[in-house]
């Protein structure tokens, strides 16, 4: 039985999209008929994909939450006893997203073929990381599928939510600072040339910080536009610089060298790190394996690299706490961890509870770090009012002083 996307009119003359199983197309032409719709076109999911460049498929993207949702509701159902073919038939169905919805029946169709779980997967690389695929052909192999796709899908919750507390956190500092600049900005182009009309009058030389004032604002008046051009280009150019791989990896390199930004990324990269080695030792992957595959969740260049080189050193009969200790970019606590897992026999528990702690040093470092910010921040947009009004006021109290 395949799958169809079909176009129809209902007996009101609306257009209803959706899918329908079947044995052919023109079985599925006849259960339609029946439920009062005619059709208009009709589509093989599997057909559709593979003729698609850069469609539903090849080029887009299913969002982590519904990849999360939909993997937890396959353990589900594996874990009770449904086939694997009927179990992502029924995730299908439940599906709120069209895009997943297709995704499922699509990699069901392989599955009907003959293609294990884990081959079917690998038709999708943009939507299936190496490691859910491997995480699922060591779950087909040791025959624990449900308990794999159950790691799985906590390890998805988990990098949802730190994704989500990371970038919540960073939410009101940036609208505090765009507010910030867009106030800056208003009072420079707005109301001082206002003012400056005032002070033209005036016998007197102006202050030093009134006629500062005065040429900045100035200044974004007659060339505001070119700056703002400038940054776009800048900004542009800068995207396009980190394309080559080289410039990227020295890019990362440097962002390694400032000291709160060094935190935040080593902290998340070594979570990232560790909660997928730790998944992988868990499913019964080898550890070289396991350290091949996790070193390619890692985002920053240099860390990605030393996790290639620690690898090589385990190839060579290295232990995994020594070789990634060398590479000294990753922070003590996943390494005596590590260590201790490696002595004890248990390195998936190790990995999981080292991964836990760097994800837990990464929310208390953000949230110190926004804490310290807003605060920063508010004094800084006060301090650039506060001077905006000196310099309108000083020419004043001067005037003040003379006439007296």
């Amino acid at each position: 039985m395949g799958a169809f996307e079909y176009t129809a009119l209902d007996q009101g003359g609306r257009t209803r999209k959706g899918v329908a199983m079947g044995e052919s197309a023109r079985e599925v032409r006849v259960i339609l008929k029946k439920q009062g719709l005619s059709l208009l076109t009709i589509q093989e999911v599997r057909e559709k994909n593979q003729a698609r460049k850069g469609g539903v498929f090849r080029g887009g993207r299913v969002s982590l939450a519904d990849l999360t949702l939909a993997t937890r509701q396959l353990a589900t159902l594996v874990r009770a006893g449904l086939p694997l073919a009927e179990a992502l038939e029924a995730v299908s169905r439940q599906s709120s997203q069209k895009r997943m919805r297709l995704l499922m029946l699509a990699v069901r169709t392989q599955v009907l073929e003959g293609q294990s779980f884990s081959s079917a997967l690998a038709a999708y690389p943009h939507l299936f990381s190496d490691l859910y695929r491997e995480t699922v052909a060591s779950g087909e192999q040791t025959g624990k599928l449900e308990n794999v796709l159950e790691r799985l899908a906590d390890y998805l919750e988990n990098s949802r939510k730190l994704k989500q507390k990371v970038g919540l956190s960073m939410i009101y500092p940036m609208v505090v600072l765009v507010f910030a600049l867009g106030v800056t900005v208003a009072l420079l182009t707005f109301v001082v040339p206002e003012v400056a009309k005032v002070f033209a009058d005036f016998d007197q030389d102006l202050p030093a910080l009134t006629r500062g004032l005065i040429s900045l604002s100035n200044f974004l008046r007659s060339y505001g536009w070119l700056v703002a051009v400038g940054l776009v280009l800048v900004w542009i150019g800068f995207g396009m610089m980190l394309r080559n791989r080289a410039a990227r990896y020295q890019f990362h390199r440097f962002l390694l060298v400032i000291p709160l930004v060094r935190t935040l990324i080593r902290g998340l990269d070594a979570a990232r790190f560790a909660r997928t080695f730790g998944i992988l030792s868990a499913s019964g992957v080898p550890a070289l394996e396991g350290m091949e595959i996790s070193a390619r969740v890692v985002v920053n260049l240099p860390m990605k690299r030393a996790v290639e080189m620690a690898a090589i050193k385990v190839r060579e009969g290295g232990s995994i706490h020594m070789a990634l200790n060398e590479t000294d970019i990753f922070p003590p606590m996943l390494i005596h961890l590590v260590a201790s897992g490696e002595a004890s026999g248990n390195l998936s528990g190790m990995l999981e509870r080292a991964a836990e702690a760097q994800e837990q040093e990464v929310e208390t470092f953000v949230a110190t770090l926004t804490g310290l910010m807003e605060p920063l921040l508010i004094l800084m947009m006060g301090g650039v009012v506060v001077t905006i009004v000196v310099a309108i006021l000083l020419p004043v109290f001067e005037l003040n002083t003379l006439i007296k």
